[in-house]
């Protein structure tokens, strides 16, 4: 047996950042991973997914150039030379990954990780022990048990495509469904968006979810609402999905579902270690990260909590602060985290939403300031998206705790507004700050 001063199972962000962190203190770390380092931001989910948003506003771009008085046609679109390209670039990070931890000492091990007891992790023959266990496996994006289902894809198949099919249907409306079928459509491929109900991006301000939608179908996208799939018939290329009300869509060449995530934790054992997990199957944790075992932790996706990239990073950096640099208190604030949907257009958003702040605070302690107008760069294009803001304030100071975006920039302009908010600026704050013109960001500290 093997001893070690920690062990982290799973080398996905929260993982590699925890281990990292910890052998930057001295402390001596083995990391477990059965698959590729990066998990699914590196492999399956951020990072190509940021890299086909990009060929994605390049084919729109290309739209709208002829306004700008460019004659410019698309010659079509390799998917596959993009695939590759794309890749490639997802292997390179891996090899990085592997090399960082390297020079910081920490020892890889490749294999699937079980818990022995509360102390040790068996990875096929060889058994390993430390005072504290980080679990950082991540999800899995989940398949709906209906008939048929097998016979579509996830967003981890998303990536495995080797060429655009011409008919989609994406199942889903959270932002993973709102991402896939923006990147779709603007890259050629005749898109349906199909919803459970009637709006989308529930989780955000309801703003968000409605002009979304709105773009969406100017742009094409047919918006299927309360079509809940009972079955999905046909074979290969040719898929139908088939709602629980009678209506029969398609015919599709590729059916995507993006109807949520769940917990990658099969095979770990974890009763075994006495780490409990909740209705849903995700690893339930205090604010320090500490499971229902001592000395065991979960971060990231595992935990169902804000699952983000930069929030798993936080709190394995956060954890690893703590049990071995000393700072006793160290811990992640899950309140406040800045979010952004690669969309086409995308989505920045950070704080309360409208319907939160009023439920939190009552009607009479908020206050909503709204902008709606058609940016600067489509003055002369086409194509007319509107970009809509809100600001969403509380008590007499009108405290901002709620900003939210959607329009070309918006995910860039949202990191500066969240360290506002984090600070409690207020309206008079945003006001009394001088506007940067002409830009769509102006907006924020100019609204009446």
């Amino acid at each position: 047996m093997s001893s070690f001063d920690l062990i982290v199972i799973g080398g996905g962000s929260g993982g590699l950042a925890a281990a990292q962190r910890a052998a930057e203190y001295g402390a001596k770390v083995v990391l477990i991973e059965s698959h590729r380092l990066g998990g699914t931001c590196v492999n399956v989910g951020c990072v190509p997914k940021k890299v086909m948003w990009y060929a994605a506003d390049l084919a729109e771009g290309m739209r709208d150039a002829a306004g700008y008085g460019f004659a410019v046609s698309a010659e079509g679109h390799d998917w596959q030379q993009l695939k590759t390209r794309r890749d490639a670039y997802v292997e390179r990070l891996n090899g990085i990954y592997a090399n960082n931890l390297a020079k910081r000492g920490v020892t890889l091990v490749r294999g699937r990780a079980a818990f022995a007891d509360r102390a040790s992790v068996a990875v096929d023959s060889a058994r390993f022990t430390a005072p504290h266990i980080i679990i950082a496996t991540g999800g899995r994006p989940v398949v709906p048990p209906i008939p048929g289902a097998e016979q579509g894809i996830t967003s981890d198949g998303f990536f495995e495509l080797t060429a655009r099919p011409r008919r989609v249907a994406v199942i889903g409306s959270g932002y993973i469904a709102v991402e896939l079928a923006g990147i779709f459509a603007s890259l050629g491929s005749s898109t349906a968006l199909v919803l459970r109900t009637a709006s989308a991006l529930k989780q955000f301000d309801a703003m968000l979810g409605e002009s979304m939608l709105k773009i969406l179908a100017d742009e094409g996208v047919a918006i299927h609402t309360q079509a809940v799939p009972a079955s999905l018939e046909g074979g290969p290329g040719d898929l139908t999905v088939v709602a629980r009300d009678g209506r029969r869509l398609g015919p599709f060449e590729c059916v995507l579902w993006a109807v949520g995530r769940s917990s990658a934790t099969a095979g770990l054992n974890l009763a075994r270690a006495g780490v409990a997990c909740d209705a849903e199957g995700f690893i339930h944790t205090d604010k320090y990260q500490v499971t229902s075992a001592g000395g065991i932790y979960a971060i990231g996706d595992v935990t169902g909590r804000a699952q983000l990239t930069p929030v798993a990073i936080a709190a394995g950096r956060r954890l690893s602060d703590r049990l071995f640099g000393g700072q006793a208190d160290r811990h992640l604030d899950y309140h406040n985290i800045p979010t952004v949907v690669f969309g086409h257009p995308p989505i920045g958003t950070v704080g309360l939403t409208e319907q939160a702040a009023r439920e939190n605070y009552g009607d009479d302690n908020v206050t909503v300031f709204k902008s709606s107008f058609v940016p600067m760069y489509h003055a002369l294009t086409a194509h007319k998206p509107r970009c809509d803001m809100k600001l969403v304030t509380v008590g007499p100071e009108q405290r901002v705790v709620g900003v939210h975006v959607i329009g070309p920039g918006a995910d860039e302009m949202l990191q500066g507004f969240a360290v506002a908010v984090r600070m409690g600026a207020t309206k008079k704050d945003f006001d009394d700050t001088v506007a940067i013109h002409p830009t769509s960001a102006e907006e924020l500290v100019t609204m009446r």
